[in-house]
């Protein structure tokens, strides 16, 4: 914890804070699957490039699932953290790999479908501890394959161009552009 300043803590706490916030507030029932990974993958890129820290993403993650957790917000109790936590670890390692990938729109559609491929991995371990069948969980797992990934892709072609006019605006200093 000692690599972030207060201002980068304030940032990551401020987005976990939209995160949650725009979970509870809304409660958006679309009937769609995979619409709640539209912000997820928006917040944990944004976390990235505004705060290129190697950690900036897990903490993000961790504090939104935390603050989930504990407001009761989402359904499985202690799992909304591992639902917050395994994209972030996700995204996190390849934001290590790429570090330029909330700034490309390739890269940060390539770091949204990690996440993605983690959050339905997190769906397929719920879905063995409740004992059900292989064929429900391919099922599953399609759907959430289609769903997330359609919305974590927007959401991770948004992120670039945020970010660019954000350092238009001098909003980000010149030392955390890539």
């Amino acid at each position: 914890m000692k690599r972030f300043t207060l201002t980068d803590s304030l940032i990551l706490a401020s987005l976990a804070i939209l995160s949650v916030a725009f979970k509870a507030v809304f409660r958006l029932k679309l009937g769609l699957t995979g619409h709640s990974m539209f912000m997820v993958t928006l917040v944990l890129l944004l976390a990235r490039g505004l705060v290129p820290v190697r950690g900036s993403v897990v903490g993000c993650g961790l504090v939104a699932g935390l603050l989930a957790m504990v407001m009761g917000i989402g359904k499985g109790g202690p799992l909304v953290l591992l639902k917050m936590l395994a994209p972030a670890l996700a995204i996190e390692i390849v934001c290590v790999l790429l570090p330029k990938a909330p700034w490309t729109r390739w890269q940060a559609v390539l770091a949204a479908w990690v996440g993605v491929v983690a959050w339905i991995g997190k769906g397929m371990v719920e879905l063995a501890m409740a004992g059900a069948d292989r064929t429900v969980m391919l099922t599953e797992a399609g759907m959430k394959a289609l769903g997330g990934g359609f919305f974590a892709t927007v959401a991770a072609l948004l992120v670039p161009t945020l970010l660019r006019r954000l350092a238009q605006h001098d909003m980000i200093p010149a030392e955390r552009q890539p």
